[in-house]
C-alpha cells in the first residue's frame, strides 16, 4: 500500500486530521465508557474539547505498533484486517485509512516519554479528572416516595400517589431529575391529594391539636427545622384552622413535594445528609431518631445505615428498585396472542413479578451471591407458572423449585419475567432479548438505527418459512444495520428454545392461517439454532441461558452494572466521569463482600450520607 509523503507530513495534530475520519466511522457511538465497545482500550472521552481530544489522540500509542506503524490494530481493527465486531467501518486503500495510517506514523514516533505521558491520559479518564461533578440540590419525591411519606407522616396506607398522572421512564428508572417536572395536572393531584389526606388523617385522629404542633410536624414534614418566616406563616393558619389546614397547606409545599439533597447552609447539612440516607434506603422520609441525630450533626452515619437497612422499608424499597430495573411495567401491559398462548393471562403476568421479586428479596437479605442472579437453577413457582414451566404445581404458591437441568434454566434468564416481556405478542423478539443484556445487565449503550433504515423483517411464506435466526441474517446483510446487530442478536438467539411467554419449545413452530375459516391454520416446525456469543465479553459460544448466565456471572462489566444500576435509582441520574471513584470503590467493596448486595447498599448509604 502507497501513501505519499504529502499525506503523511499533513498530520499535525489529531483534532483536524485523525479524530474526524474516526467520527464520521461512528467509532465514538460505541467506543466510549457505557458503550458496548467500552472493553476495549480504545474510549473517546466524554467530553470532545481540543485539549481533552489531543490528549486522547495521543493516547492511542498504545493501539499503535511503533515498529511497523501499518500493522497497528488501531488501523486493522476499522479495516476489518483483525476481527471486528462493529465490521469495516474505514475502506482499505481510501484516503480516510490514509489519514489515520498518517497519525499512527506520527505515534510512532514518540519517544518512550512521551508514551509515558500519553498513557497518564488513560489513568485521569478512569479517574475522572477534569470533569465538574453533577449537583443536584432538590429532587421532586416520586410516586413511590409520597406514598411512603404521607404513610410515615400520617398512617395513610391508600397510596394516592397511584392516582397521580404517569411517570416516565429516564435512564430506565421513574426516579431520574430530568423527568420529575411538575405540570398543571400533578400540581392539582397535589391539591386535591393533599385536602383528603388531611381530613382523614384528623378523622382518624392522627392530627392533634397541641402546643408545638407546627414545628413538630414542620420538621417531620420539611425533613428539617422550619426557618422562623415558616414557623410564623404556619402559625396564622394554624390558628385559622388548627392541624388539619397546617397539614394540607404543608403537603403542597415544595418543601414537602421537593427533597432537599444539598444545601450551602452548614446548618441544614446534616439535615440534608439524613435525607440522603433515609431515602437511599427506604425511599421515604427520616424517622424520629434520624432527624434526632441530624440535631446532633449525623454522628455515626454507618450504624444509622444499619440499623435503617434492618427496617421492613428496606425491603419494599428494594422491591421498587427490582419493579423499575426489571420493567414490571412491560410485562403487566403486554398482551399475547391467545391463540398460541392460552396459558398467558393478567393472573400468569402478575405471578412472574411476584417471581422475580421474591428471587431477589432471597439473594439480597439472605446475604447470598448477588451473581447467583443469572446461575441460580430455581424459580418461585405458582399454579400459573407451573404450567407454563410445565413442572407439577407447588404445594404452596412461590414455593422454591428446582428446574430440571434439561431445561437450561438459570437464574433470571431463565425465568418467564424476562422470555415474555422481552417477546413480541406473537413470537420471540431475538433483538429486544439482547439488546436488554446489553443495556440491563451490562450497562452497555447500543446505539439507535440510523435515520431511514427499513427494520422490517422478511415476511414469511408457506413455500419458504423461515426461522428468527435466518430472518434476522437480513441485518447483517447492511452494514449500518450489521455493526450494532452483530452486537445483540447472537445474545437473543441463544433464548430461541424459549417461546414468547417464557414456555419451552424444541422447534420454531410457523401458522400460516387457512383461507378457509373452518379449517385448522397450518404449523411448519423448524429447527433452531440456539448458538449465541457475547462480542466482547464471551470467547467461545454456547447455546442456552444457563451457559450464558454463568457467563454474565463472572463478567466484570456485568458486576460493576449492578452496582450502576442502583446508583442510579438511587441518585436520579447516569453517573457521570466525575462519579467513576466513586462507582470502583463501590464496585470492589461489592466483590470483597463476595457480591453480598446488602452490602452494596450499606456502603452506598455511607458514601451519600457522608457530609458535603
Amino acid at each position: 500500500m502507497l501513501f505519499t509523503f504529502s499525506v503523511l507530513a499533513s498530520a499535525q495534530d489529531f483534532r483536524t486530521t485523525a479524530y474526524p475520519v474516526l467520527e464520521k466511522a461512528g467509532c465514538p457511538k460505541c467506543h466510549f465508557a457505557d458503550g458496548v465497545a467500552s472493553a476495549t482500550r480504545l474510549q473517546f472521552p466524554e467530553q470532545a474539547n481540543p485539549a481533552k481530544l489531543e490528549a486522547f489522540g495521543r493516547s492511542l500509542v498504545e493501539l499503535v505498533d511503533r515498529a511497523n506503524p501499518a500493522n497497528s490494530l488501531l488501523l486493522r481493527k476499522p479495516t476489518g484486517l483483525v476481527a471486528h465486531a462493529g465490521g469495516v467501518k474505514i475502506k482499505p486503500g481510501s484516503t480516510d485509512e490514509a489519514a489515520l495510517l498518517a497519525w499512527a506514523v506520527k505515534l510512532s514516533k514518540f519517544s518512550d516519554e512521551q508514551v509515558r505521558e500519553a498513557a497518564n491520559f488513560r489513568k485521569q479518564e478512569a479517574a475522572g479528572v477534569g470533569y465538574d461533578k453533577a449537583q443536584t440540590f432538590l429532587r421532586r419525591l416520586t410516586h413511590h416516595e409520597y406514598n411512603n411519606i404521607v404513610r410515615d407522616l400520617l398512617g395513610d396506607t391508600s397510596q394516592p400517589a397511584n392516582q397521580f398522572p404517569p411517570e416516565d421512564f429516564v435512564n430506565g428508572f421513574k426516579t431520574q431529575y430530568q423527568g420529575q417536572t411538575i405540570s398543571p395536572l400533578l400540581m392539582e393531584a397535589y391539591s386535591q391529594a393533599a385536602e383528603k389526606i388531611a381530613r382523614n388523617a384528623m378523622r382518624r385522629g392522627t392530627l392533634k391539636a397541641a402546643p408545638g404542633f407546627v414545628s413538630t410536624f414542620g420538621l417531620r414534614a420539611f425533613r428539617r427545622p422550619l426557618r422562623a418566616d415558616e414557623k410564623q406563616r404556619y402559625d396564622v393558619l394554624y390558628t385559622k384552622g388548627g392541624p388539619q389546614l397546617v397539614a394540607e397547606a404543608m403537603l403542597q409545599s415544595p418543601s414537602f413535594l421537593f427533597r432537599l439533597e444539598d444545601t450551602a447552609d452548614a446548618a441544614l447539612k446534616p439535615y440534608a445528609a439524613a435525607s440522603r440516607l433515609s431515602f437511599t434506603l427506604w425511599g421515604s422520609m427520616p424517622d424520629d431518631d434520624l432527624l434526632a441525630a441530624a440535631a446532633k450533626g449525623l454522628p455515626d452515619v454507618e450504624r444509622q445505615a444499619k440499623r435503617l437497612l434492618d427496617n421492613e422499608r428496606a425491603k419494599e424499597n428494594l422491591d421498587e428498585f427490582t419493579a423499575q430495573w426489571l420493567r414490571f411495567d412491560r410485562i403487566l401491559g403486554t398482551a399475547k396472542d391467545r391463540r398460541r398462548y392460552p396459558k398467558f393471562n393478567r393472573e400468569a403476568a402478575v405471578a412472574m413479578t411476584e417471581e422475580a421479586r421474591r428471587f431477589i428479596r432471597d439473594l439480597v437479605w439472605n446475604d447470598r451471591n448477588f451473581m447467583e442472579l443469572f446461575t441460580d437453577p430455581h424459580g418461585y413457582v405458582s399454579a400459573d407458572l407451573a404450567a407454563i414451566y410445565e413442572v407439577p404445581a407447588p404445594a404452596r404458591e412461590y414455593d422454591r423449585v428446582p428446574f430440571d437441568p434439561k431445561s437450561e434454566r438459570g437464574g433470571l434468564l431463565g425465568q418467564a419475567l424476562f422470555l415474555a416481556s422481552t417477546a413480541k405478542p406473537d413470537d420471540t423478539s431475538p433483538t429486544a432479548r439482547g439488546l436488554f443484556v446489553r443495556e440491563q445487565l451490562l450497562c452497555q449503550h447500543v446505539p439507535p438505527p440510523p435515520p431511514g433504515v427499513d427494520t422490517n423483517l422478511p415476511e414469511l411464506s408457506e413455500a419458504r418459512p423461515l426461522t428468527n435466526k435466518e430472518r434476522l441474517n437480513v441485518h447483517l446483510s447492511s452494514p449500518s444495520c450489521a455493526s450494532c446487530h452483530t452486537l445483540i442478536d447472537p445474545i437473543g438467539l441463544t433464548f430461541e428454545k424459549f417461546d414468547a411467554i417464557g414456555g419451552r419449545r424444541e422447534v420454531a413452530k410457523i401458522l400460516f392461517p387457512s383461507k378457509d375459516e373452518d379449517k385448522k391454520p397450518k404449523i411448519v416446525e423448524l429447527p433452531l439454532d440456539t448458538t449465541g456469543y457475547v462480542a466482547g465479553l464471551s470467547p467461545t459460544p454456547f447455546t442456552s441461558p444457563k451457559v450464558l448466565g454463568e457467563v454474565l456471572a463472572k463478567s466484570e462489566a456485568c458486576q460493576e452494572c449492578m452496582v450502576k444500576q442502583m446508583y442510579r435509582f438511587v441518585v436520579g441520574r447516569m453517573e457521570t466521569p466525575a462519579d467513576r471513584p466513586v462507582i470502583r470503590k463501590l464496585t470492589d467493596k461489592f466483590r470483597q463482600s463476595q457480591f453480598r448486595f446488602r452490602e452494596l447498599l450499606l456502603a452506598l448509604a455511607v458514601e451519600r450520607a457522608s457530609l458535603r
